[in-house]
């Protein structure tokens, strides 16, 4: 495992990160999914440990997880355990069977507490507004929130997890203003909105989380022949038949490269993301000890030339696949 420095923290993290939205199981707020259908807490706990072993030091997650789960499952294994990287998030809600947003300073510190409880830690390492937009930065609560907690000694470090398809207003926002220390984006070779700022982001000492690289397990091959999911994954309506055609036709001369660099269609997507040195660290969702392997192992230096072919890609014919993607949700 190779490591990379976030941003101007202390923090040096792995390059590949665990994603742990997954083994919050299948929440449900209402009749609305939130997850990623049922988990089992045994090889939740397994793929953990496994991660550690494999030198994986970074575990993102969020509150609404699992509501709450996910949390519990880090802060069982993990603990206290000053060796490992912990974030977290805050900001989205559910209240009387509806999923709502709060970015007020009160239920920020609220929640932070309740957090700290479930991860069993005394501090978190890296605590995120989950997708504020720039109305909540504006109005300044969430701002003076982490301040206070970062001051009071309950959080390291702070920063936003941008919006998925529009996520520079807010980022401006921050750099502009000094705030924060690092970003958690979207970014994968059918999404690649963030990759003309991510200089800017590493020069004005942010720290890079890159999210969904593998676009909901779109990008590693395993749905091409088809896919169901149950009632309580939320990629029963985000990856259908169509999105997985649409997103194969685009992606044939990249799909090739496979073949040239002897590697799977994860190992690819993952080594495109860590080619862009502003990446600090990449977090594929990861629910077992089967994908800890399948995301660390046989990653390689993709050449600029192969790069440029994807992001020329990225400007054209994957435009289309991406408005698909987004008339989903």
């Amino acid at each position: 495992m190779q490591y990379r420095k976030f941003g101007n923290t202390d923090l040096s993290v792995s390059e590949i990160g665990f994603g742990a939205w997954a083994i919050g199981g299948g929440a449900m707020i209402g009749n609305t999914s939130i997850g990623w259908g049922d988990s089992d807490d045994l090889v939740s706990i397994n793929a953990i440990h496994t991660a550690i072993e494999a030198g994986i030091n970074f575990f993102d997650t969020a509150d609404i997880y699992g509501l709450g789960h996910s949390e519990k499952l880090i802060g069982e294994v993990i603990g206290n355990r000053s060796d490992i990287i912990v974030a977290t998030k805050v900001g989205n809600v559910s209240r009387n069977d509806q999923f709502t947003v709060d970015y007020t300073k009160e239920y920020i510190i609220e929640a932070c507490e309740k957090s700290l409880m479930r991860l069993q830690r005394e501090r978190i390492d890296y605590y995120q507004l989950h997708t504020a937009r720039l109305e909540h930065l504006q109005q300044g609560e969430c701002i003076e929130a982490m301040q206070l907690l970062e001051s009071h000694g309950k959080i390291r470090y702070w920063g936003l997890s941008l919006n998925t398809f529009d996520p520079m207003p807010e980022a401006n926002f921050l750099m502009d203003n000094n705030y924060g220390n690092g970003f958690q984006l979207v970014l994968n070779m059918l999404n690649q909105k963030t990759v003309p700022f991510l200089n800017e982001m590493n020069e004005k000492g942010y720290g890079v989380i890159a999210r969904m690289p593998l676009q909901f397990g779109l990008l590693t091959g395993k749905f091409d022949n088809g896919v169901s999911f149950p009632d309580n994954d939320h990629r029963k309506k985000r990856v259908t038949k169509e999105v997985i055609d649409k997103t194969n036709s685009a992606l044939k001369p990249v799909w090739d490269l496979c073949q040239k660099y002897s590697c799977t269609k994860t190992q690819l997507a993952l080594s495109y993301i860590l080619c862009y040195p502003a990446v600090s660290t990449v977090i594929p969702g990861i629910r077992n000890p089967q994908q800890v392997a399948l995301n660390t192992t046989g990653l390689f230096a993709l050449s600029t030339e192969d790069r440029m072919l994807i992001e020329e890609l990225g400007e054209t014919k994957l435009l289309e696949v991406m408005d698909l993607i987004k008339q989903q949700g």
